[in-house]
């Protein structure tokens, strides 16, 4: 959540679990097991034909990256299949899943299991095991109740075991897209009306801004965090801003005049957790428990966002892409990470006043093209995407003031694994000339570390196997320089470049 310099984006805990051991076992028997289970599934992504027609992809938006991944951990994005086909008769007891789809109820549960092994660099080496149930429900309320163009929607999270960043490796972009602090919580719970053919809707609710902004479809194979949603904006907005964990009420507008071009706009309340007393260092999870806490007093957040899907780039055929634009803006107050309050003074000067310099508002922007760039002859499903993610906020009162992602999937790379997706993947994360400056100022005072933080840059490389739909397992490994940009040790030295090593298993019903 709130970003401090020393400590990682997400203020979690994490303790060593054995379990990690077992989920490594288990996975590797369900691995075995994929040879004599082949995976079936209907084409999901199939061209020519207008977009329109194109099933909806991470965002919401026309699935234009061929590459997209079958689960994410990301809400409202993907998950595709169900372990219901693999399960036969017994995949819906008594057939209640199919009458209460009937009536336009359905559900969906989603179990993730991980477990990560820092096996060098950064604080120390260990292995965590964590894992997330997911239980989402979506209602058609025109079916249901005759309310044409409604459908409710929510989900609650059971969330157990620990993560591996802020213990053991204290970088800035999380190693996992699931890692939060133990606890039974609601997530998103909202009603979206949708108006004239579709192409408008309004949702209103508690709602997290990373299921539908600045989502890059064939980034959402990777299991960083920052892959997810843009990390500059997990670290210096309040608690985190409204993300996973932590929703938030809020009012989101889309509108769609072509199955092309979209724009959408969202009204956040700005702090999920709200502002701690002084002194006062509980993370923004412990003050929001449960997800209930449906804060709307804090200064609030804007979001706006325009997207343009294209069938294919100029002289090329059937290689469709997406280019976003986006940006938002806090109207709370932010810390200078190097000015005083008091005199104008440094910080890092032993005679300063120690209360930072504080700015009203923040304003970030972002663009990102999401690209398939290949295309397999004969094979409509299997081929290759790209991203390219940037993301700036001003350098005077933010810890970071850049940030890069980008990155290529290739889904079916072989043959007899139509639904498997390769993911290699690179973060970085620049440290705000402010930030840096404090820390030459600490060194000339003779208050700080010595190491000078700089950025911090994360490789991830990634598999994901479909043992049989709705089953995948994803073995995993991040490199992670200059771990949280760079800081110092207990004996002041510079963290060094850390490894992780992970394997993921999720399972979709």
């Amino acid at each position: 959540m709130r970003a401090e310099p020393t400590v990682s984006r997400e203020a979690r805990a994490t303790r060593p679990f054995g379990g990690g051991i077992r989920l490594l076992a288990l996975s590797a028997l369900l691995c075995a097991a994929s040879g004599l289970a082949e995976a079936q599934s209907p084409p999901a992504f199939t061209l020519p034909q207008p977009l329109a027609l194109l099933p909806t992809g991470a965002g919401g938006d026309p699935q234009t990256a061929i590459a997209q991944s079958r689960t994410s951990d990301q809400l409202s994005v993907t998950n595709e299949g169900s372990i219901q086909e693999a399960l036969g008769p017994y995949g819906d007891p008594f057939g209640l899943r199919a009458a209460l789809a009937a009536r336009g109820i359905t559900y969906v549960l989603t179990y993730i299991g991980e477990g990560f092994a820092s096996t060098s660099g950064g604080l120390r080496r260990g292995t965590t095991f964590g894992g997330r149930l997911d239980a989402a429900l979506d209602i058609d309320l025109d079916k249901l109740a005759g309310w044409s163009g409604a459908r409710f929607h929510t989900d609650v999270f059971q969330i157990h075991g620990h993560g591996l960043s802020r213990r053991f490796v204290n970088n800035l972009t999380t190693v996992s897209g699931i890692e939060a602090l133990p606890s039974t919580r609601l997530f998103e719970l909202w009603i979206e009306q949708r108006f004239f053919d579709d192409r408008f809707s309004v949702k209103i609710g508690q709602v997290s801004a990373d299921t539908e902004f600045a989502i890059a479809q064939s980034a959402v194979v990777f299991l960083n965090a920052g892959f997810g949603w843009p990390n500059i904006g997990a670290v210096v907005l309040p608690s985190g801003g409204p993300i996973y964990p932590l929703a938030t009420p809020a009012l989101r507008l889309k509108y769609e005049p072509t199955a092309e071009l979209s724009f959408q706009g969202g009204l956040f309340n700005g702090d999920p957790a709200g502002t701690p007393p002084p002194g006062d260092e509980t993370d923004p999870q412990r003050r929001n428990r449960t997800g209930t806490n449906f804060r709307v007093n804090d200064p609030a957040l804007l979001i706006g966002e325009v997207a343009y899907a294209y069938h294919s780039l100029p002289g090329t055929e059937r290689l469709p892409g997406t280019a976003t634009l986006g940006g938002w803006h806090h109207f709370g107050r932010f810390e200078s990470p190097r000015l005083d309050a008091v005199g104008g003074r440094l910080l890092a000067d032993p005679e300063a006043s120690g209360v930072a310099r504080r700015f009203r508002g923040n304003t970030g922007l972002y663009a990102m093209i999401d690209q398939t760039v290949y295309r397999e002859p004969g094979r409509d499903e299997a081929g290759a995407s790209a991203f390219l993610r940037i993301s700036a906020v001003p350098s005077n009162r933010n810890l970071i003031d850049l940030y890069v992602d980008a990155g290529i999937a290739y889904r079916g790379l072989f043959a007899g694994r139509p639904n498997d997706t390769l993911g290699l993947g690179l973060i970085h994360s620049r440290i705000s000339p402010a930030a840096r400056a404090f820390d030459r100022d600490a060194l000339l005072f003779g208050t700080g570390p010595a190491p000078l933080r700089s950025s911090e840059t994360v490789f991830e490389a990634t598999y994901q196997a479909e043992v049989v739909p709705g089953l995948t397992v994803q073995p995993d490994l991040q490199y992670v320089m200059r771990p949280g940009g760079g800081l110092a040790d207990d004996r002041g030295r510079r963290l060094r470049n850390a490894t992780v090593l992970g394997l993921r298993a999720t399972v979709n019903y």
